[in-house]
């Protein structure tokens, strides 16, 4: 993976912190702050908050109804007016080359939203996110270290305006990413 060009970690106290970060997240991601789309890899435990931040960015950019996750399908998709909502789950993946093989390469497009939960799976075939979101679960609520790989997720990053519950602090890129 290329080198990270910024990072910002925060303390999510509780759900509705996490809420309120994918609520900040959305707009950027529907082209608040340029074009619309980009890549997030959502990377954390099994109950570490992947899906819930998921759910969330996703209700945030306008999609209504029932919103599933891709554990078994690997792949749930939503459209807002022309902008495309790919979600991914990889957990299951036995091989780093499955996902290829259902052709889903095609939907890693720049002009939609891709989330990936669990990109480690896929192994190196993935293009670079523009963010990384890692979260871990603590005894009270969840840490989450957010950092940007290209121009664009250093945009929404420099936008993201910590939620009034959370600790935050802005730290540079890990030397060994």
């Amino acid at each position: 993976m290329s080198a990270p060009l910024a990072h910002l970690a925060l303390h999510l106290p509780d759900e509705h912190a996490t809420d309120a970060l994918a609520g900040q997240l959305a707009p950027l991601v529907n082209g608040a702050h340029g074009p619309a789309g980009g890549r997030i890899h959502l990377r954390g435990d099994l109950g570490a908050g992947k899906t819930a931040f998921t759910r969330a960015l996703l209700r945030a950019s306008g999609i209504k109804g029932r919103i599933k996750s891709p554990t078994y399908a690997l792949l749930e998709s939503y459209k807002v007016s022309n902008l495309y909502f790919y979600h991914f789950d990889f957990y299951r993946l036995s091989d780093t080359r499955e996902w290829l093989d259902a052709g889903f390469r095609d939907l890693l497009r720049d002009d939609a939203v891709v989330l990936i939960e669990w990109p480690e799976r896929a192994g190196a075939f993935l293009p670079v996110p523009d963010l990384e979101i890692a979260l871990l679960h603590t005894e009270q609520g969840r840490d989450a270290s957010l950092t940007a790989y290209t121009a664009r997720g250093q945009t929404w990053l420099n936008a993201i305006v910590p939620p009034i519950a959370a600790h935050s602090r802005h730290v540079p890129p890990p030397a060994d990413a």
